[in-house]
């Protein structure tokens, strides 16, 4: 069967059929990086692929790494397992880029669905590309030289731990690859304006927030055993929506390295 690829957004996002993660040609390889710059966000259905196969297709991006505050599986370091423990702890129902909070933020995430809910458990994405090419030109013109801190304290704290990295990012960052700009503070991890208290950054915050995520910009994902979904971290946001109650979910992520944000 040929590779197809459809779009499932007219924001974002594309779905590849066609395709065994578990053995493609070098060539291959640059097709999907060519696919993710223009869609940033791809998803490959019917995958079956263990904990090393998922690894190992990670490699196609980069140097697979490990996560600075969630646990590991057994066995992996670089994979973690996202599963459902209820409404009350749920830990990804916000917007997000992962692990914003580290020097040297993920380049993209893997995620594949090993158990879904029948119905819900959706991903939302939202463009962050779009985002930043629709605030005013005054509003960009004063948030280009900024810089914001993003911190992972709050997800440190939730999983018992006393300690989790920080780090300055630029508030719109610059895609090393397609040279566009994206919008780059998410509610997860960003707590203020360099040079600013957390009270005179918050309106502001807030707004970009709210805009970051306009229903205009974003793709959403009903999983199914076996999707295989991987997304661009340095232009786009996440949300995990939580309306499936007690129902069994379980998802294997990998983050690949990326670069200092500029």
């Amino acid at each position: 069967m040929p590779m197809e690829v459809a779009r499932i957004a007219s924001a974002l996002g594309a779905r590849v059929e066609g395709v065994d993660l578990r053995s493609i040609a070098p060539d291959f390889e640059r097709e999907i990086l060519s696919l993710l710059n223009q869609f940033q966000v791809l998803v490959f259905p019917a995958q079956t692929l263990d904990p090393a196969e998922l690894v190992r297709f990670a490699h196609c991006f980069g140097k697979p790494s490990q996560h600075p505050v969630v646990p590991h599986i057994e066995g992996h370091p670089e994979v973690i397992e996202i599963r459902n423990f209820g409404k009350r702890v749920t830990l990804n129902e916000h917007w997000h880029s992962d692990v914003t909070f580290e020097e040297r933020p993920p380049m993209v995430t893997l995620l594949h669905a090993l158990e879904v809910p029948e119905v819900g458990g959706d991903t939302q994405f939202a463009n962050q590309y779009q985002a930043w090419d629709t605030l005013s030109d005054g509003m960009r013109q004063m948030l280009a030289p900024l810089r914001a801190l993003h911190s992972g304290e709050l997800l440190a704290r939730a999983m018992g731990r006393s300690e989790a990295p920080s780090a300055l990012h630029p508030v719109a960052r610059t895609h090393p690859d397609t040279g566009n700009k994206a919008l780059y503070v998410c509610q997860a991890f960003t707590r203020h304006f360099e040079n600013m208290t957390s009270d005179e950054s918050r309106p502001l915050l807030q707004y970009l927030y709210q805009h970051a995520s306009r229903p205009e910009l974003t793709a959403r994902h009903h999983w199914s055993v076996g999707d295989l979904v991987l997304w661009d971290n340095r232009c786009v946001q996440h949300y995990a929506i939580h309306d499936h109650g007690d129902a069994a979910r379980v998802l294997h992520r990998v983050t690949v390295e990326g670069e200092r944000p500029v």
